[in-house]
């Protein structure tokens, strides 16, 4: 073989080699895998031991804690390691909190004393002091086995005034909104990131697509939607769960002081205080400023009035620049944060053409939807996998009673399109049992009851008489009755004193006891109000001795199915020791029945199914 043989057969064994070496990297570089519209799960992202985890500190466009310079928050990065050694670029799944670096100690006097008459103000409570916890770079490791091995950089922040970062919590207030904003600017570029917390190094996320969601439980499911609400370009789509879209509503309800479930005596500044682990030395001037200035002046819990302060503090008044798809999750047993809240935000995004879906469970607090319904948002709106769940004729899905809440039953939208309101009037002996019934002609009577806080809701509802309550049931089901939708109640009612607690609960009986029986077997739903703001939410008058006052409200959203063989149960109370303020007992309410107290319930089937229910 000539030399000039040997050279060129030397060159193409070379080229050969080097093709094949290109073309076996080229295969092997990882990148994210869809099936059914779903991302999977890759081995190549899943290594924990590979991801690369760094944190630095964003730049936002406010100044809340009073230092003259644009607050900094503190962001944790993890990413697979391709997105360093392979050019890889991914969507991000973010996630903000401010309870990441640790919350206050319960200690005694913590919450507002309830034990006070109402129109009161109460003694000055005890302020407790964090302890921020957490070192760097790890903010949390919340979600990083879910996301990240199909292929996602997940992205933690803490909120203002919490952990690493700058500013003050506000609970509510725009810098709340402002400041995972400014995040999702800069996983979008549009954004400085710094090395240090007082550096001027800055650091950019090269490995992002731009393409961001959010999710998070209760706070953390209210900062997503707080974002979103700014319109911010990059955020393709958020999962709340258990959201608090309003603290009026979360505070407060219908114009009545009520604390959420399981925490009684708590209010906004409590939370404040609850959450404030940021920088010891910025404490000082945040609690002058927004705890003992902006939020005493604004709370108002002598008469739970809605104002200035708690409309800036609802989500539902800041949608108008909003634009990511929203899948909605929550507990219609959620006596913490109540299904009022999600529902409130579903209606409005889906009446502004937004792609929406809604996930509902029969438990309380919490509970994500099932994986692969937040995987296929996901897939679709932030790796672009054209997998069709924007066009799912049902856009609710419902986990039945007992049912596995990772198999919800689809319906075609929330409230089942197929309820109507049927109207409920009531008959007298409500001490013992007064009848719920369909009857429109009938004459007007009165009924009266004594307000005594040291009977528990279920005291009252158990009790076979009761001059503490009035109790109203249907008769006894021969068939299963769908409620789905919002019931409302109009109560027609007198005080002896000037103010008075009014409570509502819409009960199954009898009532069971028993390891395997869940809350959905004894109650359906409840509300409260203020009869002084009969006429407004801002404005309350005082209630006159023997004059009827009409209130009207909604009580929270269900869908639940009453088995046959229960009675659904209409009890008016006043004080409810759960979730109300506790006025020395003696309270005494008139209620006035015969079509001016009534009871509106959407029954799937309406008017028709009841009746064929009960006949």
């Amino acid at each position: 073989m000539t030399l000039a043989l040997k050279s060129l057969s030397a060159l193409i064994i070379t080229l050969f080699i080097s093709i094949t070496s290109c073309a076996q990297q080229s295969k092997e570089k990882a990148v994210p895998i869809f099936k059914d519209g779903e991302a999977q799960i890759v081995e190549a992202f899943s290594d924990t031991n590979k991801w690369i985890r760094h944190d630095l500190w964003v730049e936002t466009e406010f100044d809340t804690d009073g230092d003259g310079k644009q607050d900094r928050m503190h962001v944790a990065v993890t990413r697979p390691e391709q997105t360093e050694t392979e050019g890889l670029k991914l969507p991000i799944i973010y996630v903000t909190s401010p309870y990441f670096a640790g919350v206050a100690a319960d200690l005694p006097g913590v919450m507002w004393d309830v034990d006070i008459e109402l129109g009161e103000t109460a003694k000055e409570r005890v302020h407790p002091e964090v302890t921020r916890r957490g070192k760097r770079p790890i903010i949390s490791n919340s979600h990083l086995r879910k996301w990240v091995p199909r292929g996602y950089i997940v992205v933690h922040s803490s909120s203002p005034g919490t952990g690493l970062s700058d500013g003050a919590p506000t609970i509510g207030g725009e810098n709340e909104s402002l400041a995972p904003k400014a995040v999702i600017d800069w996983l979008c570029g549009r954004a400085k990131g710094y090395t240090e917390r007082e550096g001027s190094e800055e650091i950019k996320a090269y490995w992002s697509t731009g393409k961001v969601g959010m999710t998070g439980t209760s706070y953390n499911g209210t900062l997503p939607l707080a974002a979103a609400t700014t319109g911010v370009e990059g955020l393709e789509a958020i999962i709340p769960i258990a959201p608090n879209t309003s603290y009026y509503h979360y505070y407060r309800s219908n114009g009545l002081v009520r604390s959420p479930g399981g925490y009684l005596g708590e209010d906004i500044d409590v939370l404040y205080d609850f959450v404030h682990s940021g920088k010891e030395e910025n404490r000082p001037y945040n609690n002058e400023t927004i705890r003992d200035t902006e939020m005493k002046n604004g709370m108002d819990r002598e008469t739970g009035d809605y104002n200035e302060f708690w409309a800036g503090r609802d989500y539902l008044n800041q949608m108008d620049n909003m634009k990511a798809a929203l899948l909605m999750s929550h507990g219609f047993n959620d006596w913490n944060v109540m299904p009022e809240h999600s529902y409130r935000i579903y209606k409005a995004a889906k009446e502004k053409g937004l792609p929406t879906q809604i996930y509902y469970h029969q438990n309380g607090h919490g509970g994500p939807p099932p994986t692969t319904m937040m995987n296929r948002w996901f897939t679709k709106y932030l790796h672009g996998i054209d997998n069709g769940v924007e066009k799912e004729e049902n856009k609710a899905y419902i986990v039945r009673e007992y049912d596995n809440p990772q198999e919800p039953t689809a319906y075609k939208d929330y409230p089942n399109p197929e309820a109507s309101d049927v109207t409920f009037n009531l008959t007298v002996r409500g001490h013992t049992a007064g009848h719920l019934h369909l009857d429109t002609k009938m004459k007007e009577a009165t009924e009266k009851l004594i307000d005594d806080v040291n009977f528990s809701g279920k005291d009252l509802a158990t009790a076979e008489t009761s001059e503490n309550r009035l109790l109203y049931v249907t008769p006894k089901l021969k068939q299963d009755v769908h409620i789905s939708g919002v019931p409302k109640v109009t109560v027609t009612l007198a005080s002896n004193k000037a103010a008075a607690n009014l409570s509502v609960w819409l009960v199954s009986l009898p009532w069971q006891e028993g390891k395997d029986i869940k809350i959905t077997d004894n109650i359906i739903t409840r509300g409260w109000a203020d009869p002084k703001n009969y006429k407004s939410l801002t404005h309350e008058e005082d209630l006159k001795p023997a004059t009827f006052y009409t209130v009207t409200f909604d009580l929270q959203p269900d869908d639940q199915i009453i088995k046959a063989g229960q009675q659904i149960g209409l009890m008016i109370f006043s004080s409810d020791k759960e979730f109300t303020l506790h006025p020395k007992a003696g309270t005494e309410l008139t209620i006035k029945i015969g079509g001016q107290t009534t009871l509106s319930l959407p029954i799937v089937g309406g008017k028709d199914a009841f009746i064929k229910a009960t006949n």
